[in-house]
């Protein structure tokens, strides 16, 4: 398309304040920059937006168009929106450099005009796919007024009809483009993540296929931008942090020019993550220090004032927050010569982060910290439902790792383990260290439960399971033996399942009608296995003591 056709479309709001000899110029893109020196995102025949943010006095404007001269863009177009009318020295660089300039009211959103020409160029070079290529990634832009990944997908939609999404390794939908429908189920969405780190834990070399719900996706891998495949020197240390792009279609049978395209688009959209990645530093730094007055036994106003600079950051408006929680959790791997610190850090922020909560920036209102294995979260609660009116208090360890559980446990593939724990909500500074405390001791219960993705909250702290982890593991084994193993080398012969009539039992506590109906037995033959059980193990069901044994002996199993 032509410059002078962007003036025949009054939506697009766009006066030409000079360059009126050049409207001949091609148009072949458009990209959104707020940065000093864009060079690097050119390839030519762009029309540039900007938002004028990169202009701090009159000299800048003379490198700024210099540098879009060199690259050979097609126009510039300045937004209203910012600074009112567009700078004079603006207008006399671009007049010195016959670049032709144009602004944009500040009623119209860049988003407008970028969908507008790439729209007409697409249209333009139909099956071009070459041309498609460098459209996107032309796209790509470090500024605040970049798209996100909605931009990139939606091209995706409009130029090669491909439905796509950008999920978390978790499984929460990061994004996901208009073209593409309706969002895709939560059980897809785990099922999709769950089969792209798997993947990636073997090594091979995305786009990984899954078929899914009668659907087949190919799954790319969106590493962050800055950081080169031989960066990480064991795929441990990343593969629990990057996002993928699920594309709803085989590529198994793609040419190379469309499997570039994609590579591409992985690329545009791993900025927009280390946008994210870089919002998250300032929060990061809040948390370690005020976790690091806590660990040192700082006065509690000292803390308090850390909270009050913390607070309006994480919860903007409020001012400050009544309560607030802690989280700590731990990732570790077979051989230990993979630190988990970081790997737990941004695995918190992510498990931290609402479930169906989308969109690449929904944590900001959390602060995680780490060191060596372990990372802390601090957590601010606006407010705080009670147990009076029927609700538990703030987080819930169960509810965090619901939806993360399976996708998670792929990614641990055998050789590492993530354990979590949850401490009760506080409302002062003189809480944390208590807090803190208790969410590490939760931590270590869960520990002590089978399993690659285990957490415990401070509910389960005032039971018997808190005593369990800290049982010498020669004792557990020696005692869960002598009371258990009789009932598996039976049922092992004679496949009686003594050890789930034993677990029923006790969940029945001791009732031979709750416990029959549950098992689907008839009475005799449940008292029939009882007794089997005692005589197997000389202990006896109907006395508490007994009872209480084998109880800790099946939680320590």
């Amino acid at each position: 398309m032509r410059l002078r056709a962007l003036l025949d479309t009054d939506a697009l709001g766009l006066k030409l304040l000079g360059g009126e000899d050049e409207l001949d110029r091609s148009v072949r893109g458009v990209m959104t920059t707020d940065l000093r020196d864009p060079s690097r995102y050119l390839s030519g025949g762009e029309l540039v937006l900007t938002g004028l943010a990169w202009r701090r006095d009159a000299g800048d404007s003379e490198p700024f168009v210099r540098i879009l001269v060199q690259a050979g863009v097609a126009g510039l177009a300045a937004g209203e929106a910012e600074l009112g009318d567009v700078p004079e020295d603006l207008l006399l660089a671009c007049a010195r450099h016959r670049l032709p300039l144009f602004a944009v009211h500040e009623s119209v959103a860049f988003a407008t005009i970028t969908e507008h020409v790439v729209r007409q160029v697409s249209g333009e070079r139909a099956g071009d796919l070459a041309a498609v290529v460098d459209r996107h990634r032309r796209m790509m832009t470090s500024g605040p007024a970049g798209g996100g990944p909605d931009v990139v997908l939606d091209l995706l939609g409009t130029d090669l009809d491909l439905r796509a999404w950008v999920l978390s390794p978790t499984g929460r939908l990061i994004a996901g483009s208009e073209e593409s429908g309706p969002a895709l189920p939560v059980e897809t969405c785990a099922k999709l993540a769950a089969e792209h780190l798997a993947a990636a834990r073997t090594g091979r070399r995305g786009p990984h296929r899954v078929l899914q719900g009668g659907s087949t996706y190919s799954l790319f891998p969106v590493r962050s931008s800055g950081r080169s495949p031989q960066a990480a020197r064991d795929v441990r240390e990343t593969v629990l942090s990057d996002w993928v792009l699920a594309v709803e279609a085989d590529a198994g049978d793609w040419p190379a020019e469309r499997l570039d395209l994609l590579q591409g688009v992985t690329q545009l959209i791993a900025v927009e993550r280390d946008r994210r990645d870089a919002a998250r530093t300032v929060r990061r730094r809040l948390a370690q220090e005020v976790l690091e007055l806590v660990q040192t036994g700082a006065a509690p106003a000292e803390i308090a004032a850390r909270l009050r600079v913390a607070a309006p950051v994480l919860l903007p408006g409020l001012g400050a927050a009544p309560h607030w929680q802690v989280v700590v959790a731990r990732v570790e791997w077979d051989g230990g010569e993979v630190e988990g610190g970081p790997v737990a850090q941004s695995l918190l922020e992510e498990i931290l982060v609402d479930p169906v909560a989308t969109g690449p920036e929904p944590s900001d209102r959390i602060a995680v910290a780490h060191t060596g294995d372990e990372a802390i979260a601090l957590v601010p609660l606006p407010a705080v439902t009670t147990e009076h009116d029927g609700f538990e208090s703030g987080l819930l360890a169960d509810t965090l790792l619901r939806t993360v559980r399976d996708p998670l446990s792929a990614g641990l593939d055998g050789d590492g383990r993530l354990t979590l724990g949850v401490s009760a909500a506080v409302h002062s500074a003189e809480g944390l260290r208590g807090a803190l405390e208790e969410a590490r001791h939760a931590r270590r219960v869960a520990a002590a439960r089978p399993g690659r993705v285990c957490a415990a909250g401070h509910q389960e702290l005032a039971s018997h399971v808190l005593l369990l982890p800290f049982v010498p593991d020669d004792v557990r084994r020696a005692f869960t033996a002598r009371l258990l193993d009789p009932l598996r080398d039976y049922d092992r012969r004679h496949r009686a399942e003594l050890i789930p009539t034993l677990e029923a039992f006790l969940d029945c506590d001791g009732s031979w009608t709750r416990c029959a109906t549950r098992l689907h037995l008839h009475v005799n033959t449940l008292r029939y296995r009882v007794g089997r059980i005692e005589q197997l193990t000389g202990r006896d069901l109907s006395r508490l003591e007994d009872k209480l044994d084998f109880f800790l002996a099946l939680r320590m199993s």
